[in-house]
């Protein structure tokens, strides 16, 4: 296990490096043998990838996100983490889309079956949001935890650097507050930090949350942050969590959805819902999978791989005479009464982290924090 260790860093004891510490920071993980992945520009999105230094990080370069809309916008400065989520989520680097679970090779009259899992990278996270650390945690209690884990996200996960972004302004789709996932992160990280490009340059406010991240740090110019560098930082957080305009009711959304499985905005959201499973793939916490069988085309090798699924398409509750859920209303209901109330009776919290990926990706510009505010506007007459 990694989990950082330290009692939660103030800002009373943070250090301030530069654009060049920053570069020396990236510089360290990857001398000490990490992957080190991070936010880039592709596609005319900001993506997360495999990063080498500060070169590959998305200066400049902004976005605009709300239902059905993303795009990369020009900002007046040169901030390296001036956007707001990624197009992706650390997901896929946890929990890969697709993943072999064996293989079997027809030896004579039989098959040798090799079952050995691939090495687990060994990851250096770069610039996480507060609400993807939250989703990772999710993952980590879905997938880690409990008596059966699952050996391959276990062998991912375990022993990842994670440096944090705490936000310093917030997207059109951006709800972390409500429920209580950021905008900033208290713990869970090695470092975390908070960029200010201000009248006292470009720089940036650095907590330590772990041994390993207080080793990282030593290895660049550093010097103590100051009243100046504190207020700066104080005053980003605070805006990152008032220019929120979206809210969900965290505390009364499970009770609430658990009273209205037969509410008629079911059936409005299905009339508009694609069932495409943009807002699941998307999904930093979302889990679902499947297993297929395959075989190469002299039939001589077989593979038995595990593969993301999503409860919107047709076939994930197919049992012997068919679906269990063949509407689009049933499915939809499905992930929104499970992702917000029955999640908290499978693991003890929410499974949303206030992300807005869900919002910008669905063609159709489904918000699922309009949904719930309707069905809670007309809570009281529908029971009557």
């Amino acid at each position: 296990m990694n989990e950082p260790s330290a009692p939660a860093p103030t800002l009373d004891d943070a250090a301030v490096i530069d654009l060049d510490g920053l570069a020396g920071v990236i510089n360290a993980l990857v001398d000490d043998g990490f992957e080190v992945i991070g936010p880039t520009v592709r596609d005319n999105a900001v993506v997360l990838d495999r990063i080498e230094g500060v070169a590959d990080l998305p200066a400049g370069w902004g976005d605009e996100q709300d239902g059905a809309h993303y795009r990369l916008r020009r900002r007046a400065d040169e901030a390296v983490f001036g956007f707001t989520t990624p197009a992706t989520s650390w997901k896929p680097f946890l929990h890969p889309s697709r993943e072999v679970l064996f293989r079997a090779r027809r030896d004579g009259g039989g098959f040798e079956v090799d079952d050995t899992p691939e090495p687990a990278p060994r990851y250096a996270f770069l610039g996480v949001r507060s609400c993807d650390l939250a989703g990772i945690g999710v993952q980590d209690r879905v997938l880690r935890s409990g008596n059966v884990p699952d050996p391959g996200y276990a062998a991912r996960r375990d022993g990842v650097f994670i440096v944090v972004a705490q936000c310093g302004e917030a997207g059109g789709t951006c709800f972390c507050a409500s429920m209580a996932t950021g905008p900033t992160s208290e713990a869970g990280f090695d470092l975390a930090i908070t960029e200010l490009v201000d009248g006292g340059g470009h720089r940036f406010v650095v907590q330590t949350g772990s041994e390993r991240g207080a080793g990282i740090l030593g290895r660049v110019p550093i010097r103590p942050a100051d009243e100046t560098d504190r207020g700066a930082t104080r005053r980003a957080w605070e805006r990152a969590e008032g220019e929120q305009t979206r809210r969900l009711p965290a505390a009364e959304v499970a009770d609430l959805l658990g009273r209205n499985l037969e509410h008629p905005r079911w059936d409005d959201v299905a009339s508009r819902c694609l069932a495409c499973t943009n807002c699941t793939m998307v999904c930093p916490t979302c889990f679902c999978g499947t297993v297929e069988d395959t075989t190469d085309i002299t039939g001589t090798v077989a593979e038995r791989s595990r593969t993301w699924d999503s409860c919107f398409t047709l076939d994930f509750t197919h049992l012997v005479g068919g679906p269990v859920r063949a509407s689009v209303r049933a499915r939809y209901r499905q992930w929104l009464t499970h992702k917000l109330s029955t999640w908290f009776d499978q693991f003890g919290e929410s499974g949303c982290v206030g992300c807005g990926r869900c919002i910008a990706w669905c063609p159709v510009a489904i918000d699922l924090t309009e949904e719930v505010a309707a069905i809670q506007r007309s809570d009281g007459a529908v029971r009557s």
